[in-house]
């Protein structure tokens, strides 16, 4: 029917390079599956046995190389290949004109990855960076309150994410040479990009980090102090030593007037708690400095599934012909942040983000 081919023809055709992580777990059947104006057409993985059953499951083709799956009828290419793929993935899809959705990092090095942004958008294409907790509707709605000034100047923030990932024959997060770090890229890059997206540019930052558990080469511990443009302080701490039940993956945002605390909101999940402390004024000095605990605001909008969030909106920027609310500028910007937070660990210093 006439309805059915226009609804269709706004819907991106989706091809994935590297479906036996992520894509798999979360992305294609949590976002491109159930996504409204997305269409899975074409997947690739070098595990031909993963590669087949994904294809098979979701109704795709299964192609046997990159180029195969960029010559079929593909509009976008999600990239979800360990990270010392990406770079030159993302620069071949750039040369057959699709655009690109690439899981963080961009590339091993700010250099790599400032030449990815440069290359897409010479040829007029979208990239985006797969930073999926920026569309987690309590993340949007602590968004909105600091940019309404609820919580006044901002003061502080915490961001937290960890978990337990011991030694694992063939992991590429556990070697260095095709993760580009360890903790701190893989889970602290996260946390870095959802203070900024609170609190605006980091301009410097102080960093340490740890092989405290895990007996492998890149850092299984890591807490970097950043220093906002704004003046405000904040914290990531992000580790592969600690047992999941353990880590609360906690954000805390401080600010002048209050504020916004959060547990379980920062993962893979569509939801944890949220609760907003705020007062209207500023009030004078209390040397009691007395609290009421029970003057808390559950923050508790509907749940948003954020890969699927993050499809849809990349989609919609494709149809509509417009820039997508996730950039590449955003993932080029988050490897320069750490890139001076590993700088920091080196030298012991204070680093400045370039």
């Amino acid at each position: 029917p006439k309805g059915e081919r226009d609804f269709m023809a706004g819907r991106v055709k989706w091809g994935v390079i590297g479906v036996g992580g992520i894509a798999r777990r979360r992305t294609i059947p949590e976002g491109l599956a159930p996504a409204s104006n997305a269409e899975l057409t074409a997947v690739y993985d070098i595990d031909m046995d993963a590669n087949a059953q994904v294809a098979r499951q979701y109704g795709a083709q299964a192609a046997s190389n990159v180029e195969e799956l960029l010559a079929a009828e593909v509009e976008a290419v999600y990239v979800a290949t360990p990270a010392h793929l990406h770079y030159q993935q993302v620069l071949t899809c750039a040369a057959v004109g699709k655009h690109v959705l690439c899981e963080k990092p961009l590339g091993l090095t700010v250099a790599e990855a400032e030449t990815i942004v440069a290359v897409m958008k010479q040829a007029g294409l979208l990239l985006g960076t797969a930073f999926m907790m920026r569309f987690l509707a309590q993340h949007q709605a602590a968004r909105r309150l600091i940019e309404e000034g609820r919580l006044g100047q901002p003061v502080y923030g915490r961001a937290q994410l960890s978990c337990w990932y011991p030694p694992i024959p063939g992991a590429w997060r556990q070697d260095l040479a095709l993760g580009g770090g360890g903790s701190l890229m893989d889970m602290g890059g996260h946390c870095i990009d959802l203070l900024e997206m609170f609190f605006g540019p980091v301009s410097k930052v102080s960093c340490f980090v740890s092989n405290t558990v895990q007996a492998f080469e890149p850092e299984d511990s890591a807490v970097a102090l950043l220093w906002f443009a704004s003046g405000a302080l904040g914290t990531v701490d992000a580790c592969f030593s600690v047992p999941d039940e353990a880590s609360k993956n906690r954000l805390e945002l401080y600010g002048s007037r209050g504020s916004i605390l959060a547990e379980g909101t920062i993962g893979q999940g569509s939801q944890g708690r949220m609760v907003a402390y705020l007062t209207e004024a500023a009030a004078g000095y209390n040397a009691q400095q007395a609290r009421d605990a029970a003057a808390g605001l559950e923050i508790a909008p509907e749940p948003v599934n954020t890969y699927r969030a993050e499809i849809e909106e990349f989609s919609a920027a494709i149809l509509e012909h417009r820039p997508c609310l996730v950039t590449g500028e955003d993932g080029l910007r988050s490897q320069k942040v750490l890139a001076a937070c590993y700088e920091s660990a080196r030298t012991g210093r204070v680093c400045e983000v370039c």
